[in-house]
């Protein structure tokens, strides 16, 4: 395998520069589904190398359950930097491991919330709270996907504005946004490199859903108006993994791209341009990433089988 199978752990750097260039280029329906795609490849990638790393590490500690013969020479000669590599494998995973179960248990516990609190509400799609503190968000699941919203906020908002901000999220709900927004945040604690991949697909959900408001209310303007006034007075969604109109990021620059032309619904970028290239390459990495994975895991597998007494 070689450095190979160390190649996963960097190779996330390859999509820094599409996750800047997407957000700002690319339609935001193209670029969510890019994003998170490489964005979970890597992930996936980086954490198998990483459980790879480990076995060699866990294989030369004694009193191991392992075989004896994970530990020898021939098995440890696969890896590069072996006992180093190895044994910083092993707290490596564990803190991924860690890191995205708390994301996990984190995001059911606010969702459990969220539904706890619309208990005895009738069961419309529309959950609408009598709550001095103005916020609106996307809540799925439950018996019914629905749109919480404070009389707070509507109260901030005129009736076109309000027209704007349910349709927002229903948009959120309809393209399950908060799948996406899930996919990343894990991605992100599996791997750190992948942060900037997080920060963007929270950008181009929003922007999603910004132009799936514009379309079904027919006026750009009017989201545009819904979108600055909500910022300026709500708190934004519970957590990172529910969407929601007022969602804490470059508010601007939303504003600015509803007041210009709709992006173009162009669903692969050309090679011949910047944002193509940074696309290609990020596509290439998160390839190069699941190929060396795969490369490494099955020259592990049989390795380890070789090495097993019979």
């Amino acid at each position: 395998m070689g450095m190979f199978v160390l190649l996963p752990l960097v190779l996330p750097l390859t999509a820094w520069p599409v996750a800047r260039l997407a957000e700002q280029r690319l339609h935001p329906r193209t670029a969510t589904r890019l994003l998170t795609t490489v964005a979970a490849v890597m992930a996936l990638a980086s954490t198998l190398c990483l459980g790879l790393l480990m076995v060699v590490g866990t294989a030369q500690l004694p009193g191991n359950p392992l075989p004896d013969g994970w530990s020898d020479p021939e098995v440890r000669a696969a890896v590069p930097y072996d006992e180093i590599a190895g044994r910083l494998a092993i707290p490596g995973l564990l803190a991924v491991a860690a890191a995205c179960g708390r994301t996990l248990w984190r995001h059911r516990q606010v969702r459990r919330r969220a539904h706890c609190a619309l208990a005895g509400l009738p069961g419309t799609s529309v959950a609408v709270l009598p709550d001095a503190e103005p916020y609106a968000y996307a809540l799925p699941g439950g018996a019914r996907d629905r749109v919480v919203v404070t009389t707070a906020l509507l109260d901030c908002l005129g009736p076109a504005e309000r027209r704007a901000l349910f349709a927002h999220e229903r948009a959120h709900l309809a393209t399950r946004h908060h799948r996406y927004l899930l996919a990343v945040q894990l991605a992100a604690r599996a791997n750190p490199f992948l942060r900037p991949l997080r920060t963007a697909v929270s950008y181009t959900t929003e922007r999603w859903a910004d132009e799936d408001a514009a379309h079904a209310v027919g006026d750009r303007r009017t989201v545009a108006r819904a979108i600055g006034k909500a910022a300026l007075h709500s708190r934004g969604a519970p957590a990172p993994t529910l969407a929601g109109l007022a969602a804490p990021g470059p508010v601007p620059r939303r504003v600015a791209a509803l007041l210009g032309p709709a992006p173009a619904a162009r669903s692969w970028p050309s090679l011949f341009t910047a944002v193509g290239l940074a696309a290609w390459a990020a596509t290439a990495g998160a390839a190069i990433s699941a190929m060396s994975s795969a490369n490494s895991a099955v020259t592990m597998v049989l390795i380890l089988h070789a090495a097993t007494p019979l």
